[in-house]
């Protein structure tokens, strides 16, 4: 028989329950604790270290850091530079994104192990007394009252479960989100027609020097120079990938050589599935981020593409907006649904308007298979030497950056 979930005392004195220790969940609670609000973050694995999550640091984040007073200490972490995104097309290697003229301290995308990132915002955030990290512990359930929600209940590694109560409880737990599933808020899903297989490659001292590249006519291939190895995105028809396990590893090396500009032997030392990582792409948002006493944020609130890679970017937006917005009322015990309602007014422009130049990016679909051209949109930028500083802007800081102001 299953065990009885045993619980503990619950803790009461919260303002802020965050639930997700991802850009998004810790960024907000690191902002929230510095303005003084007592802010709990809730996070159901042990650590951070878990592969192939959104690793680009965009030109906006850095200038938060910045504003922060942490960039020249964040620098000191291991990261590549990218001033500019490049992408074959017509069998040339054209720039799709420059970062150059970005009003900004960098302007350039650092690549960063993602749990670099977190473990960074983490230590800073336990600086400040009113923050406190829970980790390995998992939501499983939220506190209703009134009407609205007031808590959520956390389940530890060894079973026991709590109440932890708090004023506002903010999902920033992905895009398999379990409060906006028990919160029953409506999903407006925007589809995909693809998938993306990540698989590491040992690199080389002579290979070619890029730290992001997309190879192949199709664009099928995503080449991050990650200083030890490259790690490979390689796009697949959405659902497609019992049949390319059907098909072979040797089919899929033959597959990746033929699109990368490195030498098919290099491909041999993907030898196993458990080599390859399987990211199901999906688009979506939400209709309504909130419901009294809870607001998601990040992939919680909108699931994007990773064209661009801009999800993190997005995602710690979102915290900064929220932050602005919501500590002084949670400091002061008067938060409202008119809060709540802010922010996501504050916050749908710039994630419509995203996902809507990422469909756009998106190849285009010729009887039920992806086309062999480039959508016309990246060919546009292709031809053009304005357009990549635009893409670049928008891919470096998106449509309405934020600055903290609290």
């Amino acid at each position: 028989m299953p065990r009885e979930p045993r619980f503990a005392e619950a803790m009461t004195e919260q303002d802020c329950c965050i639930v997700g220790a991802g850009p998004a969940g810790l960024m907000l609670g690191l902002l929230l604790a510095r303005a003084g609000v007592r802010a709990t973050v809730i996070e159901k694995h042990e650590d951070f270290l878990r592969d192939f999550r959104g690793d680009t640091i965009h030109p906006s984040t850095l200038e938060v850091m910045g504003e922060l007073g942490f960039l020249d200490e964040f620098l000191q972490l291991p990261h590549q530079k990218a001033p500019t995104l490049h992408a074959e097309i017509g069998g040339r290697i054209r720039t799709i994104a420059d970062f150059a003229r970005l009003p900004t301290r960098c302007k350039y995308i650092a690549f960063m192990p993602q749990w670099d990132f977190l473990d960074f915002l983490a230590r800073k955030a336990r600086a400040f007394p009113g923050f406190r990290l829970e980790m390995g512990c998992e939501a499983v359930g939220l506190i209703e009252r009134g009407g609205g929600v007031a808590g959520v209940i956390v389940r530890d590694g060894e079973g026991n479960e709590r109440r932890v109560e708090a004023a506002l409880v903010v999902g920033a737990d992905g895009r398999d989100s379990l409060l906006r599933k028990a919160a029953k808020l409506p999903v407006e899903d925007l589809g995909s027609s693809v998938d993306v297989l990540w698989m590491k490659l040992t690199r080389r001292e002579d290979d070619p020097a890029q730290a992001m590249g997309h190879a192949g006519p199709n664009q099928g291939l995503v080449m991050i120079d990650r200083g030890e190895y490259w790690q490979l995105g390689y796009v697949i028809a959405k659902g497609g990938f019992r049949q390319t396990k059907q098909d072979g590893i040797a089919a899929l090396r033959a597959r990746l050589a033929s699109v990368a500009p490195l030498p098919a032997d290099r491909f041999d030392e993907l030898t196993d599935w458990n080599q390859v990582h399987l990211l199901k792409v999906r688009m979506d948002r939400l209709r309504q981020w909130w419901r009294p006493g809870l607001l998601c944020i990040g992939d919680a609130a909108h699931a994007m593409s990773p064209i661009g890679g801009v999800g993190v970017n997005l995602a710690i937006q979102d915290a900064i907006a929220a932050a602005n917005i919501l500590a002084a009322p949670l400091r002061q015990g008067k938060l409202g649904i008119e809060h709540l309602r802010a922010v996501q007014s504050r916050r749908s422009f710039p994630t419509k308007a995203t996902q809507k130049i990422q469909l756009m990016m998106r190849r285009r679909r010729s009887g039920g298979r992806p086309s062999a051209r480039p959508p016309a949109f990246m060919r546009l930028i292709a031809r053009s030497r304005l357009l990549p500083h635009l893409t670049g802007r928008l891919i470096g800081m998106g449509f309405r950056p934020e600055r903290v102001r609290i």
